[in-house]
């Protein structure tokens, strides 16, 4: 059986991820604030939207030869120092070109941190990844849930939500003097790795499959994030206020599901895990879609939130394994199918509603499910067969 250790690389990666946690769900809330201050239309604030996907894709170009020049450690931290950067410019910055240029910013800074965060861990724990990734993205989640709540609080005593954002930076100099008092060890590629760019071997195509499934996953995921709160409006008869709150149920679910996946993705196959989360979610889509009362439209996005919960980290653990030796370069590229996943599906979606309303759009949901349910199994196919020479050991056995 795989085993997660704990050690102080481990618990600082879990750190560093959970600082942009903190930055990127707070910075949700802050678009309405931003649109008020600006006298924008919705449209154009949800642009900074656009740009937090634009900056993954941008990332996903920058990140892998930037780790190979100036190391994986350094590339991480860059990506934190630059985050902080970004905070300075939205103090300053006013009309809507340079807040959308700050989320571009701010989305290249962050993937440099979570590509960086998920290469170190896969390499660090080996077979264990799928555990230590789960619980790195409960230490996000976790960051997520407080965030808002912060941001709320600053702003509801009139402090503005600027004050609250630029927590971010106590929290990185917080992990910087952790880092120093603990000493930990720069995180850089195993020697295999620099063998393996320097071959420049080609990708085997489990892990293509990989991306395509977590464009499936994060579609999933997005729609869930941008549009459940109108459901819950125009279906479950909420008015704005609770609908708004009521979406912490998708959080308070996904940092309970990544926690506990911490501990069973020790002992049940991977590929395994991840059909059992995708059938959780279509439970709860279930739950969500037919809720004509809050406390039932609420529980299923609570249940969602556990289905999807430990797919970002699985099929990244999964990816991660299907390219042995090339950890960096394959991080990198993952940030595509987010990006596509994040700014294809809501537009498919809100078409959709724009011409049956929103509640019968999120039909569309179970057609995500089935897409990932049906490229997981594929997946599994693939890595059961590898080529002579080219045995993914790690992950095969955990398809069994």
């Amino acid at each position: 059986m795989p085993r997660l250790v704990h050690d102080r690389l481990t618990l600082l990666l879990y750190a560093q991820l959970g600082v942009w946690g903190f930055f990127l769900y707070g910075f949700g809330p802050v678009v309405p604030l931003l649109r008020d201050e600006q006298g924008v239309s919705a449209a154009l604030a949800s642009l900074h939207g656009t740009g937090l996907a634009v900056g993954v894709l941008i990332a996903g170009f920058v990140f892998s030869p930037l780790s190979r020049r100036i190391g994986r450690g350094a590339t991480i931290w860059t990506g934190l120092v630059g985050v902080a950067l970004v905070i300075g410019v939205l103090w300053v910055a006013r009309p809507l070109p340079l807040t959308v240029g700050a989320a571009v910013l701010a989305s290249i800074f962050g993937s440099f941190i979570v590509n960086g965060v998920n290469a170190a861990l896969s390499d660090h724990q080996g077979a264990a990844a799928p555990a230590a990734l789960s619980e790195a993205n409960a230490a996000a989640a976790f960051t997520g849930v407080v965030s808002p709540l912060v941001v709320g609080a600053f702003v509801a005593a009139g402090l503005g939500w600027r004050p609250a954002l630029s927590l971010v930076v106590l929290l990185i100099l917080g992990v910087l003097l952790l880092t120093s008092l603990w000493r930990v060890p720069v995180p850089v590629r195993s020697a295999q790795a620099f063998a393996v760019v320097a071959s420049d071997r080609r990708l085997p195509r489990p892990y293509w499959i990989t991306l395509v499934l977590l464009a499936a996953t994060s579609s999933i995921e997005v729609c869930f994030s941008l549009w459940a709160v109108d459901v819950l409006r125009t279906h479950a008869g909420m008015s704005s206020g609770p609908a708004a709150a009521g979406f912490a149920a998708v959080l308070a679910g996904m940092f309970v599901g990544r926690l506990a996946a911490g501990r069973v993705a020790l002992h049940v196959p991977t590929i395994r895990l991840l059909l059992l989360s995708l059938g959780v979610t279509l439970a709860g889509f279930a739950l969500f879609w037919v809720g004509t009362v809050p406390w039932l439209a609420v529980g299923g996005l609570f249940v969602v939130g556990l289905g999807i919960a430990v797919q970002y980290p699985l099929v990244i653990s999964l990816a991660l394994a299907a390219a042995p030796g090339q950890a960096d370069r394959a991080a990198g590229l993952t940030s595509y199918p987010v990006a596509l996943g994040f700014g294809v599906a809501p537009v498919l979606l809100g078409a959709l509603a724009d011409r049956s309303g929103t509640h019968e759009a999120f039909l569309v949901l179970p057609a995500f499910i089935a897409a990932a349910v049906g490229l997981t199994v594929w997946l599994a196919r693939s890595l059961a067969l590898p080529k002579i020479g080219e045995p993914h050991t790690e992950i095969v056995e955990q398809v069994a």
